[in-house]
């Protein structure tokens, strides 16, 4: 089979820069965490917050974030940590869970939004496309590290793999699915869905996170579909699939339900740039 027009992997996931490694998997989690703020801080600003707060919940977010990302990995996949006492650790090499990183960085986020006196559910529509901009980004990572790809497949846009990183069961086959690329692409789709609803659609604030949890779910589960890399299986179904079902339909649920509450009891929602954000407390308030 030819590979000409297959999608090359890189040869290398690492730098040297004298006794330093750097590792691309981990600048690339640094370019999405750092255009999640500044897309995020751009809506919130133009809704009359303030650069404070976003700083703020970046930092404890994205802390967070990394920790429950770890968290959820080490849970659902002990048995692939490096067999060393670092090996939960070793976020360079893989291994972030984004159900674990995006449920403890949105709680954390939250707390710190509302002990500000920030109104939480328009923050969180704020960050809604951001979210799924940085995901699209860190996906990349996966791209360098030769991980979490699909299985065989004779596409034009096969992903090219070394045999070291291929599974034994496909050790003859040299192109796979990108599921990195799919679920880039899911997640940049996902976000222009949502800036079209929240221009063209009135919902109440945070209806618009709740679709993005619905969205990216949804896309989930058909990539988790195409997947080969290990994971724990409840009925020959693997683990995250349950996990997207599950949050898809919370997220409907919720959505459901917060917009015929609104509907309801107050009637139709402002359109988002009509909206004005209280004033924030002084930090330490």
């Amino acid at each position: 089979m030819s590979l000409l027009a297959s999608i090359p992997s890189p040869s290398s996931s690492t730098i040297e820069l004298g006794p330093f490694s750097i590792h691309f998997y981990g600048l690339t989690l640094l370019v999405a965490i750092a255009a999640a703020v500044g897309i995020a801080g751009l809506r919130w600003t133009r809704r009359g917050g303030d650069w404070d707060l976003i700083f703020r919940v970046a930092v404890w977010g994205v802390a967070f974030g990394i920790v429950g990302a770890r968290l959820y990995h080490v849970i659902t996949s002990w048995n692939e940590l490096p067999d060393a006492w670092w090996g939960p650790f070793a976020i360079w090499k893989g291994g972030l869970g984004v159900w674990g990183g995006i449920g403890l960085g949105v709680i954390v986020g939250a707390i710190v939004a509302k002990r500000s006196g920030a109104n939480v559910a328009q923050l969180a529509d704020c960050a809604a496309p951001a979210l799924l901009v940085a995901q699209a980004i860190g996906r990349v990572g996966n791209w360098w590290n030769q991980e979490l790809f699909g299985k065989p497949t004779s596409l034009p846009w096969g992903l090219e793999i070394s045999p070291e990183n291929r599974p034994l069961r496909y050790i003859s086959d040299a192109t796979f699915h990108p599921t990195f690329l799919y679920e880039a692409l899911w997640c940049l789709a996902a976000a222009g869905v949502l800036l079209l609803i929240e221009r063209y659609v009135r919902i109440r604030p945070g209806g618009l996170f709740a679709l993005y949890v619905l969205l990216y779910s949804l896309g989930r589960v058909w990539i988790e579909t195409l997947r080969i890399d290990p994971s724990h299986e409840i009925a020959g179904v693997r683990l995250n699939v349950y996990v997207a079902a599950l949050a898809i339909v919370l997220s409907a649920a919720f959505f459901i339900w917060w917009q015929w509450s609104w509907q309801r009891g107050k009637g139709a929602p402002p359109k988002p740039e009509t909206m004005t954000i209280p004033r924030q407390r002084p930090r330490g308030a």
